[in-house]
């Protein structure tokens, strides 16, 4: 199945709004903003699909205009089905001058013999905000489908005014690379990444702030790097994706609280 979406946020009185939606089965979007004044849309996407099937081609853009601010959420887990011939997405994301743009998916579940590539293009303006981030598990767990899928690469750039300043790469092939490898997963069975990128804040203050948060968690493993440019990157190794999934969220409101202090102070 071949299916697109298309979206445009534009400003209006100082709010952003959905100018316009487009998209084909199985997508659709919703408008979940509950406090219209707040400056912020909120938007679900939601399928009508069980999951990402065999030979399915998502095409998907996004155009965030001037000063305004987007946050992207999914309704459930994305499951990759069995495949012979495997599926592809395709996601681009304008971000304009002084706008801001957040998505953090719900985990990917890439079943027996399943075959994904995604790629994830961000083109970012003057003050641009941007937080993404993936967790990817192992499988079917409880069905004992542990790392059984074929492939999971998921390529991740950011462009600001064009210049490339983050590329992640991240490829997963079970039956060629053990993932129990030094240098893979060493024994845990899910990851998750996130992208921060935020001009005039200071990211020592912040980094501090994120590692004091992961520093109390249990059974995970974390690294964080300063970006080439204003940001962090974090990853996270553990055991379950419930877990990386909040630790996701609560990183971005650990970002939000800092950021604030730092306003007041």
């Amino acid at each position: 199945m071949n299916a697109q979406l298309h979206i445009q946020v534009a400003e209006r009185q100082g709010h952003s709004y959905l100018k316009n939606a487009f998209f084909t089965t199985p997508f659709k979007v919703a408008d979940i903003t509950e406090n219209k004044k707040g400056g912020v849309l909120q938007l679900m996407l939601m399928s009508s699909s069980p999951g990402i099937l065999d030979e399915d081609e998502y095409d998907i853009k996004i155009e965030v205009a001037q000063n305004c601010a987007l946050q992207l959420h999914t309704q459930a887990y994305q499951r990759l089905f069995n495949m012979k011939q495997g599926a592809r997405q395709q996601m681009n994301i304008h971000v304009a001058d002084n706008a801001s743009f957040f998505f953090l998916p719900h985990p990917s579940v890439p079943h027996e013999q399943s075959c994904f590539v995604s790629r994830n293009d961000f083109h970012l303006g003057h003050n641009s905000t941007l937080v993404f981030g993936e967790v990817l598990t192992c499988g079917r767990k409880l069905n004992g489908e542990l790392f059984r899928f074929t492939k999971y690469h998921s390529i991740s750039q950011v462009f600001i005014k064009n210049k490339l300043v983050i590329k992640e790469n991240l490829l997963m092939q079970p039956t060629l690379i053990d993932v129990n490898d030094i240098g893979q997963l060493e024994g845990y069975t899910h990851q998750a990444s996130m992208i921060w990128l935020q001009e005039n804040t200071d990211i020592k203050k912040t980094q501090e702030a994120i590692i004091a948060l992961l520093a109390a968690e249990l059974n995970i493993e974390y690294g964080i790097t300063a970006a080439p440019v204003n940001g962090l990157i974090v990853r996270l190794l553990g055991n379950g994706a419930e877990q990386l999934y909040a630790l996701l969220h609560q990183i971005h409101i650990c970002i939000n609280n800092t950021r604030k202090v730092a306003m007041h102070t």
